[in-house]
């Protein structure tokens, strides 16, 4: 909020270099930013008394939105990549996933591991669990189980994520 927007009675007023002014009324306030040639910035609302100070406004914004591209800059994106399994799966073809999903979390990734069931498969479904297991194990080196195996509709679920160094 700026200028007339504000609404308190009394502010804790810092001028445009950074000093303090102390507690002054709103009028009082608004004067010294006039006088100024510059805006009365509301900044802690939820201070007692709010904190305002005598700022140019179109500056003002202009440095939030820098941060904001800033704080945007440093973020990391954490992708979930699948990795896809059928119940009769032969081992060299096992360790091919390990082999993808290893690479997958060696990157940052998350790796969501399913093992599909169709038809007739569904009938031993918890009996294909120790597949996950072998796959959780040959990745023990690099990857932690975030989320162990679930049943979801017509197929097991786990999630693994990197170990922190």
């Amino acid at each position: 909020m700026i200028n007339e927007q504000i609404k308190a009675k009394e502010v804790r007023l810092i001028s445009s270099e950074g000093e303090q002014l102390g507690i002054v009324s709103i009028n009082e306030a608004r004067e010294k930013a006039e006088e100024a040639g510059l805006d009365l910035v509301l900044i802690a609302p939820t201070a007692k008394p709010p904190v305002c100070k005598i700022i140019d406004y179109g500056k003002f914004r202009y440095e939030l939105a820098r941060k904001d591209k800033e704080a945007k800059k440093k973020q990391k994106t954490i992708e979930i990549k699948e990795v896809r399994l059928s119940p009769n799966i032969d081992t060299n073809d096992l360790n091919t996933k390990v082999g993808s999903a290893r690479k997958f979390l060696e990157k940052g990734n998350k790796v969501k591991v399913t093992l599909r069931f169709r038809g007739r498969e569904m009938a031993r479904m918890f009996k294909s669990k120790y597949i996950l297991d072998d796959f959780a194990e040959a990745l023990s080196d690099v990857a932690t189980i975030d989320k162990p195996s679930k049943a979801e509709g017509r197929s097991l679920v786990m999630f693994l994520s990197a170990k922190k160094a």
